[in-house]
């Protein structure tokens, strides 16, 4: 196995960014900020939508962005409830969860056009995702994942298994590794509960799908039952 260690991200104290500890009032006023530009952008990022064209309006929903923080990243994804769903992340950094939670709290109530994220949502059904790499397609469907539950820490470590692993270079093996994770539970989730991560070259005893490990992840969330699934050495 190539063992891979990911830092757990979530979990602190992250109601305002790092070194900006008592200034939620200027982290409010510049989610406000987004939201007004939003406003204004709305019919230029329709048009280009509607147009079959969304990437004319990166730039200038960049620029709004950047009014919350320079770092945050966005996309303009499908929505679960709406036709569209607006997401901005802060790719699970902590130091900057205080900016997407106020960006979060600002948001207009959602409608059947739009829907606001501030975490990259899970895959409604990951099995039915087939990533493409070096011009060859991998189902999500074939991926195999098993759990140990570190009570503890609060952590899921997991060790993940493609039958495609062995044929791939290192670099596109770990983004198959850590992608049917994040699209399995979602950023944030994903950011919060899971631990070691390991590549199997060979498909390990008890390894389970994705879709039922999704179940175990959320059910260890809220404090569910797992005891069917192994302890963590540590």
């Amino acid at each position: 196995m190539l063992r891979f260690l990911r830092r757990r991200r979530g979990g602190d104290d992250t109601s305002a960014p790092s070194g900006e500890s008592g200034d939620a009032e200027r982290i409010r006023v510049r989610a406000e900020a987004f939201w007004q530009r939003w406003q204004e952008l709305l019919p230029e990022v329709s048009a280009a939508l509607g147009d079959g064209e969304p990437h004319r309006a990166d730039h200038r929903l960049a620029e709004a962005v950047a009014l919350v923080h320079p770092d945050l990243t966005f996309s303009i994804e499908r929505g679960e409830q709406a036709i569209y769903a607006l997401v901005v992340s802060s790719r699970a950094d902590p130091t900057l969860r205080g900016h997407t939670d106020a960006w979060k709290a600002a948001a207009p109530s959602p409608d059947s056009l739009w829907e606001y994220h501030d975490a990259v949502p899970p895959v409604p059904d990951p099995t039915q995702v087939t990533v493409n790499l070096h011009g060859a397609a991998y189902p999500l469907a074939e991926v195999r994942v098993t759990p140990q539950v570190d009570t503890g820490a609060g952590l899921v470590d997991v060790a993940v298994y493609h039958p495609g692993f062995p044929e791939l270079p290192e670099a596109e093996r770990q983004a198959l590794t850590f992608l049917p994770l994040d699209a399995t539970l979602g950023e944030r989730l994903a950011a919060d509960r899971i631990g070691r991560v390991e590549t199997a070259e060979r498909e390990p005893q008890g390894a389970i799908g994705l879709l039922e490990f999704r179940g175990l992840v959320r059910a260890f969330d809220v404090g569910g039952d797992t005891a069917e699934y192994p302890e963590s050495g540590g």
